[in-house]
């Protein structure tokens, strides 16, 4: 079982920075890969980026690439969304997820899921 807890949302300004982190449990953390999702309201869960276990492949979802940036700290168990020049469309709940293995996804298939934070970007 793995836990995970994200922490680092809030309120925004428009073009402004946050850094999103998720705490996992247990002692393997580097046999998962760690992806960042979103959920705006009235709105599926979407894919916003992953990276692979030891930190040297990473994916973005169109609408984030060149903005956010995904890290990984395997020695702190801890993964990291950096968010610059963040809009209002980028205003959601961020989860963090694992997935046991090496094949990075971008899809739902994530093992384990955090309770998500929320992110607020005012105009």
């Amino acid at each position: 079982q793995v836990q995970l807890v994200e922490s680092g949302g809030g309120l925004v300004q428009a073009g402004g920075s946050l850094r999103l982190s998720c705490a996992a449990s247990g002692r393997t953390f580097n046999s998962y890969v760690m992806g960042w999702f979103r959920q705006a309201p009235g709105k599926e869960r979407e894919f916003v980026a992953a990276i692979g276990r030891s930190g040297g492949s990473t994916y973005y979802a169109d609408s984030v690439k060149g903005r956010f940036t995904i890290s990984r700290d395997n020695a702190k168990n801890t993964v990291y969304l950096q968010m610059n020049s963040l809009k209002p469309e980028d205003t959601a709940v961020y989860y963090c997820a694992s997935k046991y293995g090496r094949r990075i996804v971008s899809g739902m298939e994530y093992d384990y899921w955090g309770q998500g934070t929320q992110v607020t970007v005012s105009s």
